[in-house]
């Protein structure tokens, strides 16, 4: 997940937590969403301490506003190589479903066309 890989497949992370202590990581294009949060639980920094999660079960990332699935890897995200990439790191037990709100909206605009037609 380190040096190890070549730097052409290498992707650094500025993970963010919500408090916003930041620490820098640095992965290969193929290490996916939960090798990233086993690395970082098994790797916590000295400055996190007191905000260390029990398990890196529930350790979830956010990329541009998503959640990112465990199996997404870096390099099917299409990262760029040697440079930095910001997340956010947050502990969450489950994942929102994909589709919870836009089904919200679609039930809005159903309840408001009924009042429209009456």
């Amino acid at each position: 997940m380190t040096s190890q890989h070549d730097s052409d497949t290498q992707v650094r992370l500025r993970l963010i937590l919500v408090s916003g202590k930041t620490d820098e990581f640095t992965f290969s294009s193929n290490d996916s969403a939960a090798d990233i949060a086993k690395h970082v639980y098994e790797n916590w920094p000295v400055d996190w301490e007191d905000e260390q999660v029990s398990s890196p079960n529930i350790l979830r990332l956010i990329y541009q506003g998503r959640f990112l699935h465990g199996n997404v890897t870096l390099g099917a995200l299409k990262l760029p190589p040697r440079r930095t990439t910001v997340m956010h790191l947050v502990a969450r037990e489950n994942l929102p479903e994909p589709n919870s709100h836009g089904q919200r909206n679609r039930e809005k605009t159903t309840e408001s066309s009924c009042c429209l037609l009456l």
